[in-house]
This record gives C-alpha cells, structure tokens and sequence, in this order.
C-alpha cells in the first residue's frame, strides 16, 4: 500500500555556464518531476529564489506541487 508522505518536492535541474562580456556566468532550468513544467533562470541567485518561495510556500499551501507517494 502506498503511503503519501507530506513536504516533498522534486525538480530536475539542469545548469550551464555561459559568456556575456567576457564574464562567465551560470544559467538554470527547473523541471518540475510531477507536473513537466520547466521554469528557466537566468542566475543563481533567481534560482535560489525561486525554490525559497516553493519552500516558504509548500506549507501554506499556495505550492501547487503534488505530494509524493512512496511505492
């Protein structure tokens, strides 16, 4: 039987760097692992945001993240 267990979330992340300037920086892709839906950022910065406010979220409710049901 199957147990759902609360406070689980699941992306895949993809990083890369590139050049702008002659700076290098790193890029982002979150896809969400329940839902497909990917959300690209554009520094680290906006992507640690990003997964605070998921975080912060996810107990109020205002996270649409499905909860994970271990097999």
């Amino acid at each position: 039987m199957a147990t759902t267990r609360k406070g689980y979330l699941a992306y895949l992340v993809r990083l890369w760097q590139v050049e702008l300037k002659g700076c290098t920086t790193w890029r982002a892709q979150l896809e969400n692992a329940h839902t497909g839906e990917s959300h690209g950022f554009v520094s680290l910065e906006e992507l640690f945001d990003f997964l605070r406010h998921r975080i912060e979220g996810y107990g109020t409710g205002t996270d649409t993240q499905r909860e994970h049901t271990d097999p």
